[in-house]
């Protein structure tokens, strides 16, 4: 296996990068790629989503977004990491000047209802986003990804950086496609509902819910039908890690 990057932490066999949001966004600006924010509930089938894992294991910067993760692996081991959640990180990213210039940035966004009240929102914050800069993400299911009409798009418009703003274990999958066929390297973010925390989309998670890794329990109360099984069902992270730590699972079959 490949020695651990400088930086990072290797937990069930992925490198988690153990820095700072501006940090994280220096390199992505640098080097292009796929950034990738996993979450305790799709982390959790790391041993039986071959295509999840895969966009894992070739993602270019993976942050610890997933609190359940940070505090498991701080009780198991004496190496500490500290929690960059991808809330911060988007918070961070859109101060950036070359995020905020119009053109130098393509949205991927999961519907148009949310993508209006995203799209509102930024203007809000002064960021304004060219109409042949946003993409409606079909829904691709879990057959693989074949999407040649976004590939033409970004390879036609040539963004900077790519930020996908649809569901876990989908978003990464598409951000790996991305990364495999466009003819240029852009960087991409793979940011999530992030941005539906801030726009009203989802509900509001505000600096100190986040810190203080209480985004789970505001939307578990916001929509206890769809959060709280789905948290529920996290809870078979913590036997994944406690069985195999910094190793990565066997593919179950």
């Amino acid at each position: 296996m490949a020695t651990t990057p400088p930086n990072h932490h290797r937990i069930l066999g992925i490198d988690f990068f153990d820095g700072s949001a501006k940090e994280a966004i220096d390199i992505m600006r640098t080097n292009g790629g796929l950034l990738v924010v996993p979450a305790a509930p799709a982390l959790k089938d790391l041993d039986r989503s071959r295509d999840y894992r895969e966009s894992l294991l070739n993602a270019d910067l993976a942050i610890t977004d997933s609190a359940f993760m940070v505090l498991i692996w701080n009780r198991l081991q004496s190496t500490q990491i500290t929690r960059l959640s991808g809330l911060e990180y988007l918070r961070e990213l859109l101060l950036q000047p070359d995020i905020r210039t119009p053109g130098n940035t393509f949205w991927i966004m999961a519907s148009p209802i949310s993508a209006k009240r995203n799209l509102d929102w930024l203007a809000g914050q002064g960021i304004t986003i060219p109409e042949d800069h946003i993409y409606m993400a079909p829904m691709y299911g879990n057959a693989p990804i074949d999407d040649p009409a976004l590939i033409e798009c970004l390879d036609r418009l040539r963004p900077q950086h790519v930020i996908v703003t649809i569901g876990g274990g989908t978003q990464e999958r598409l951000g790996l496609y991305l990364k495999r066929n466009l003819s240029y390297r852009p960087a991409i973010h793979c940011i999530g509902a992030a941005i539906a925390f801030l726009s009203g989309d989802q509900v509001h998670i505000p600096v100190w819910a986040d810190k203080y890794y209480l985004g789970w329990l505001l939307r578990s109360f916001a929509e206890p039908k769809r959060y709280i099984p789905r948290y529920w069902d996290a809870r078979k992270l913590f036997a994944l890690m406690l069985r195999h730590r910094s190793r990565l699972p066997d593919l179950k079959t």
